[in-house]
């Protein structure tokens, strides 16, 4: 006799982070990454070296992402120049193809995305180098959360900037914009990050989660 399951599915979507989830912390690039932001306050901002590292933390814990905190306390450059700095220059040569990860991936028959703080050209390198840049449906970004707006305009509009200038993980509002772009039902969707923060907002705002470690 052939039983037949037919419940509906638990999941439909598998929503992944990108740096250090899909890729191992040992690859390096998250170090390059700390040090190119430290160099871009120092160098770009004039921010004092001495008290800069400190500054980096209070606003990574703070604000999400070291960029958004630097807009929302109020420091004026260019996005694309930010991002091209910060992660133009990372070793991405460290991240190796890997089969077994594509192989899985393309094994599971439900709607794969990314989901990243990072810009669009840093997670289509990473994802390159890795051979699975063809395993995902789409790609939310820094650009895909935060589209092209002058702060200016933005500013003679509302009378001040948001509090917040960019939504980035870990904020509600970063995830529930995600969830509109891409037409998801966090109910029935699995997200893997390995940042505690960005999962415990997934679960407030629905979502099933899988913290990802690395050891």
């Amino acid at each position: 006799m052939e039983f037949v399951n037919s419940s509906p599915p638990r999941y439909e979507c598998l929503l992944f982070d990108l740096d250090d989830t899909l890729y191992p912390l040992s690859s390096g690039l998250s170090d390059a990454c700390s040090n190119n932001i430290i160099e871009y306050m120092v160098e770009k901002l004039g921010i004092d070296e001495d008290g800069v590292v400190e500054l980096n933390q209070i606003l990574y814990k703070k604000y999400g992402t070291s960029m958004a905190g630097l807009k929302a306390v109020g420091y004026e450059f260019d996005n694309d120049e930010y991002h091209r700095y910060v992660h133009g220059r990372l070793p991405y040569e460290n991240l190796k193809p890997d089969p077994v990860l594509r192989s899985l991936l393309l094994g599971l028959p439900l709607r794969k995305l990314v989901f990243s703080n990072g810009d669009e050209v840093h997670v289509m390198k990473a994802l390159t180098r890795l051979g699975i840049e063809d395993c995902f449906e789409r790609i939310i970004s820094f650009e895909t959360l935060n589209p092209d707006i002058n702060e200016a305009e933005l500013s003679c509009v509302t009378g001040h900037l948001p509090e917040n200038p960019v939504i980035c993980k870990p904020t509600e509002i970063a995830f529930e914009k995600a969830f509109d772009i891409a037409q998801l039902n966090p109910h029935k969707t699995l997200f893997f990050d390995d940042s505690t923060r960005n999962i415990q907002t997934g679960k407030a705002v629905g979502l099933h989660t899988v913290l990802v470690r690395n050891n």
